[in-house]
């Protein structure tokens, strides 16, 4: 049985995989720092900065989800990243197995169309050189035949059971809940992706069952045309039986704002995906595995379910 060994345990898009991975009745490993024991899975702690325990964690798995979140800071990024990435690599070349990783879409920075998997690197903030450039270590393992593994890629989150992970669900949902005015950063009239987490899950998983899939890079399930940020709002307002109302936040505010919070400060280099919006094409994705993503009315009524009853 083939070992599905997933990095970054406590993560969001690994929330939504694993129930994906026991539906299917894979063999699992959940890997993190203090990962918490599941029924029909079994557990190691590991920090992926140390090589020994990262090629530790990895022996014997066939299909290894690189999954992992570290603090929202570019000098941190900047200094873990790259060792993570190649401790990976190291590890997932010892055992022979194959690498996925979840990537976001930082590395292109602002593109003029649609973004796809032929969309070049064009990187406009501290953090998507960043994530560039950790991809182009992988790019190039992929490239010069060393390892087989996949990059997919992903906007930001919003659905069930994401929390305080998702602007979207923090600044739209839970504001809702508390009968307060939903806000949005910069622009709610440009068309913004969002991606559904359970879709990305089982995106992944999708990918994990075909070898051809592999050495390529892959645009996870996205609706397109995307919601605004005025649409999103309309929508949840309804499955949340709340006002319509938004509240926008400008660049301003939010550079204030980050004089006091450091999460804030990191995140405004960030804004102009706020206020330019972005749209990821996923059609090669769809057509290659006959998948249609969740539509924004199924998907914002799930997550407001869940936010009514969990939150």
């Amino acid at each position: 049985m083939a070992l599905h060994t997933i990095l970054g345990a406590n993560g969001t898009i690994a929330t939504e995989l694993l129930p994906v991975l026991l539906e299917n009745k894979e063999q699992i490993r959940l890997v993190s720092r203090k990962p918490k024991a599941i029924a029909g899975t079994t557990t190691m702690a590991t920090n992926l900065l140390n090589r020994d325990e990262t090629v530790k964690a990895v022996e014997g798995s066939s299909i290894v989800y690189l999954l992992v979140g570290i603090e929202y800071n570019h000098k941190v990024w900047q200094r873990d990243w790259p060792v993570i990435m190649q401790n990976v690599m190291d590890a997932c070349k010892a055992a022979k197995a194959k690498l996925i990783f979840f990537d976001n879409v930082y590395p292109y920075g602002t593109p003029a169309t649609p973004v796809t998997e032929a969309t070049p690197f064009n990187p406009c903030s501290k953090k998507g050189a960043i994530r560039a450039a950790v991809d182009n270590m992988l790019l190039n393992e992929m490239k010069n035949g060393m390892l087989d593994a996949i990059i997919t890629r992903a906007a930001d989150f919003y659905g069930p059971r994401v929390t305080d992970k998702s602007a979207a669900n923090v600044l739209v949902f839970s504001r809702m809940k508390k009968k307060q005015t939903a806000q949005w950063f910069v622009n709610p009239h440009v068309k913004r992706t969002y991606s559904y987490t359970p879709d990305c899950a089982k995106a992944i998983y999708i990918l994990s069952q075909h070898p051809e899939a592999f050495n390529q890079t892959w645009i996870l399930p996205a609706v397109f045309p995307a919601f605004t940020g005025k649409e999103f709002i309309a929508l949840a307002a309804r499955e949340m039986n709340a006002s319509a109302k938004v509240q926008v936040i400008p660049k301003w505010i939010v550079k204030m704002i980050g004089w006091f919070n450091p999460f804030i400060r990191e995140m405004y280099e960030m804004l102009y995906q706020d206020e330019f919006g972005y749209q990821l094409d996923s059609s090669r994705f769809e057509k290659a595995f006959n998948f249609t993503p969740t539509s924004y009315e199924e998907g914002i009524k799930a997550t407001a379910q869940w936010v009514l009853e969990n939150e």
